[in-house]
């Protein structure tokens, strides 16, 4: 009979995968998986076990995926992880398993509960993925490395490195996740994560003259006379506007706080 358990991880992908290993290692009946946020409270009914991160562990789980499932399915995986959306680690379990059991392709047999969950999980990630892409706005620091402050929904970093590379690689630059206080760093050859201890007044967006260069406190005050000058409130379409643009991204622009 497999043993029930509550199994806690450090919050990383190779910690879930390895979570997964162990889960068929030890024949153990999981009844949820909890990141580092949720692991304050305990079942005293159900065993706890600390599952420490093994990358050769988690590599043979996702090697054993990869000749079974698609590769639409295997992004959608790693995008529903990058959620962080209560419980999902329980729907990725129920999927893997579900894949792993089956002789054909499965991932994209939205009847599955559990596979409609990631896919529906995946696409919420994609959609704020390229948000970041388009609405990112970056300002020019006194040490001459162009810096963006963002707080997105979902945990996507790891997706929007990539374009960032490609289209600023003339330049460097940070972006960084306030809510989850840590970075992208790029400085002309590689993309790095950091981690910064950085003060509240820097904001999103503005130009505080003890952090961003005078040329950028320039611009922003000039790109705000401009959209002022031209913005036309009376044939303004907000109900339009707001749809292709939604409030909780006006932050990072600098004609939204005028």
């Amino acid at each position: 009979m497999d043993t029930e358990a509550v199994l806690a991880y450090d919050g990383t992908m190779l910690g879930f995968l390895t979570c997964v290993f162990s889960a068929y290692e030890e024949r153990l009946k999981v009844i949820a998986i909890k990141p580092p946020e949720e692991q304050a409270s305990r079942d005293l009914l159900v065993q706890t076990r600390e599952i420490d991160t093994i990358p050769d562990k988690a590599k043979r789980v996702w090697t054993s995926l990869k000749k079974k499932a698609s590769p639409a399915g295997l992004r959608d995986l790693k995008w529903a992880f990058l959620s962080e959306l209560p419980g999902i680690e329980m729907h990725m379990f129920s999927m893997i398993r579900y894949i792993l059991a089956e002789s054909l392709p499965v991932d994209r047999d939205f009847s599955h509960p559990s596979v409609l969950k990631i896919s529906q999980a995946a696409k919420k990630v994609g959609r704020e993925k390229h948000r970041m892409e388009a609405f990112v706005r970056f300002r020019l620091t006194k040490d001459a490395v162009y810096f963006a402050a963002i707080e997105p929904d979902f945990n996507v970093l790891p997706l929007i490195k990539g374009h960032f590379k490609s289209r600023y690689a003339d330049q460097k630059w940070i972006i960084y996740d306030l809510k989850r206080n840590y970075g992208i760093a790029y400085d002309l050859s590689k993309v790095e994560y950091v981690t910064l201890d950085l003060a509240p007044e820097i904001g999103i967006s503005g130009a505080p003259e003890a952090y961003f260069h005078t040329s950028e406190i320039s611009f922003q005050e000039l790109w705000k006379e401009y959209f002022s000058s031209t913005n036309i409130k009376g044939r303004a379409n907000q109900k339009l506007h707001v749809q292709h643009l939604p409030k909780r991204y006006w932050k990072y622009l600098t004609e939204k706080n005028l």
